[in-house]
């Protein structure tokens, strides 16, 4: 990970390096070469004025002012190489010609006569004789930033992967069953702190997530012992008096409690399994009691008549509980039939709101059921 951290960051800034010298080498070029035409062009266009204000006052052309400026007044008496470079394109300016001769050139035209300012500057140039010069300098200075801006890259590539190993190594060595509560030994307020702060919550997340796994074993375990044992003793009595004569009576109510009992154990496995989900932070809804009562009743009418058990209800059309309406759908229902199971036969089951907590109470002396999680709003 840290050599391809290292070599991505210093090919790119070598790139980038390599592309900004290039380009300021080209602007440099240009510059200096553009400046040195807009000085011969400069000394023409003086001559060029001169040479009309004389034509004004005498009817003729001068003799140019300076030594590298000819007058031409035709087009015959020009160098070969320039002449028949002139002739294919006229309206060029600037010509090179044979021997390194550079040419500049000015048109006149004056009362219908025309003539032709040639100012040959091969010994004047300052950019061409230097050109090997500048160029190997601004090629030393290239290479000289492409060497510091790899040496920056590594640095840069050594201090961002350090934090990235350590998270690495930190994961690698870490425990399922003793997850770190913290990644990075220290803060950062950059993107590897948010990311080790991300990783972080995802620990606790992860933590919580096997607590509730091992509570969901444990609480299986206990709460299907019931509904089993049911199941078990009216599976063994069947098996006792199969080869008796059963009358109809007996065998609907070893029937009734087998069916009741997976029922349960249905309700039960849901439960659980929804309260071992990982539990939503936000904003929960209040939902009301009374109506989720009634689907259980409903749900398991027949259970109730065999118990000959009655319902108490001492509650109010307002009295809510702050849960989701499934869960609270589930909760009630493992309630009420924990309620059911242990009571007694032909008791009451009375629900009631008391000091803002949902209770739950059977007729048995020795069992009391009460909902502390199912608080109203």
């Amino acid at each position: 990970m840290k050599q391809r951290i290292s070599r991505r960051l210093m090919l790119a800034f070598a790139t980038f390096t390599l592309g900004v010298s290039a380009s300021f080498g080209l602007f440099a070029m240009a510059f200096v070469y553009t400046v040195e035409d807009r000085f011969f062009d400069r000394l023409l266009a003086r001559e060029v004025v001169t040479q009309q204000a004389n034509f004004q006052a005498n009817g003729k052309w001068a003799k140019p002012t300076s030594q590298f400026i000819q007058l031409h007044l035709s087009t015959a008496t020009l160098p070969d190489d320039l002449g028949k470079q002139l002739a294919e394109s006229p309206r060029r300016k600037e010509f090179f010609g044979h021997d390194n001769r550079h040419y500049h050139l000015a048109h006149l035209v004056q009362r219908g006569e025309s003539a032709l300012l040639v100012a040959e500057v091969s010994e004047l140039l300052v950019v061409r004789p230097i050109r090997q010069e500048l160029l190997g300098w601004l090629l030393g200075w290239g290479a000289a930033m492409v060497m510091f801006a790899l040496i920056l890259a590594w640095r840069l590539a050594r201090r961002t992967s350090a934090p990235l190993e350590e998270l690495v190594m930190r994961l690698n060595g870490a425990d399922p069953n003793c997850l770190p509560t913290q990644i990075l030994a220290q803060s950062r307020d950059d993107e590897i702190g948010a990311l080790a702060r991300g990783l972080d919550e995802l620990m606790k997340r992860t933590r919580k997530l096997i607590e509730r796994e091992q509570l969901f074993t444990g609480d299986v375990s206990h709460e299907l012992r019931t509904p089993l044992a049911v199941l078990r003793m009216a599976i063994e009595r069947l098996q006792t008096n199969q080869n008796a004569e059963n009358n109809e009576h007996d065998l609907r109510c070893q029937l009734t409690a087998m069916h009741t009992a997976t029922i349960l154990m249905a309700q039960t496995v849901d439960t659980l399994l929804l309260l071992a989900r990982e539990k939503n932070d936000g904003p929960v809804a209040t939902v009301l009691i009374l109506p989720l009562i009634e689907k259980w009743i409903l749900a398991n009418e027949v259970w109730l008549d065999r118990q000959r058990v009655t319902i108490g209800i001492q509650l109010t059309q307002k009295d809510n509980v702050a849960l989701p309406s499934a869960v609270a759908q589930l909760v009630l229902a493992n309630l009420l039939g924990n309620a059911l199971v242990h009571g007694v036969a032909g008791g009451t089951i009375r629900i009631s709101m008391e000091a803002r907590v949902l209770c739950i109470t059977n007729s048995s002396a020795d069992f009391q059921d009460v909902s502390n999680a199912a608080r109203p709003d």
